[in-house]
């Protein structure tokens, strides 16, 4: 049986493939599951150089990737808001137009680009740490962290993606910065007796 045509003054029908919008789902996700994976393996494997490799201007390592990581929280906050405000989700809002757009995807970037020298002093300096609860919490979020920031971009490349998919990858990805944050950045701004810059 075919689809009959459209006639004049019909718009066609939306065809939504599952089948290739969920073949493409499983491959964003395996790709995410894969890099996760692979972090973690080498944060493990790897020997820990167990110094600093750059601090940017902080006292120590631990300021540095604790502010550098409460901006980025700051920014995905701001990702989670223009997402809301994109697609027509905030209370009383109407949706936002290409401002609000161009606004999400910069600070998705820079999100990103800030994480990048936490991920790298936590991998080459400390490495997949098992010493505390906090500490293997910690290294599990931000392996699979990276792993689901993958998945979701790689998802926004799927044609017929299900249209649940990319807020669940966001949510997916906000909750394991919060919780990077809290085993992390919330933890070192609690101790006291260490220079908090």
């Amino acid at each position: 049986m075919s689809i009959p045509e459209p006639t004049a003054g019909t718009a066609a029908p939306q065809r939504r493939s599952a089948l290739s919008g969920s073949t493409g789902l499983a491959g964003a996700v395996l790709v995410g599951a894969v890099i996760a994976v692979v972090l973690g393996v080498y944060g493990r494997e790897h020997t820990p150089a167990r110094r600093p490799l750059y601090t940017l201007g902080f006292s120590s390592p631990l300021p540095m990737k604790a502010w550098l990581t409460t901006i980025v929280l700051a920014l995905v906050v701001v990702q989670l808001l223009t997402a809301l405000w994109m697609w027509g989700r905030l209370p009383g809002v109407k949706a936002g137009g290409p401002v609000v757009s161009i606004a999400h995807r910069w600070s998705g970037t820079a999100a990103f680009a800030i994480s990048l020298p936490v991920a790298f002093h936590c991998l080459w300096a400390l490495g997949f740490s098992t010493a505390d609860t906090r500490v293997v919490v910690h290294s599990v979020a931000g392996c699979t962290f990276y792993g689901a920031y993958a998945a979701k971009m790689l998802g926004l490349r799927v044609k017929s993606l299900p249209g649940w998919a990319l807020p669940v990858l966001g949510g997916l990805v906000f909750s394991l910065l919060v919780l990077l944050w809290l085993t992390a950045a919330l933890w070192f701004f609690t101790r006291t007796g260490i220079p908090h810059v």
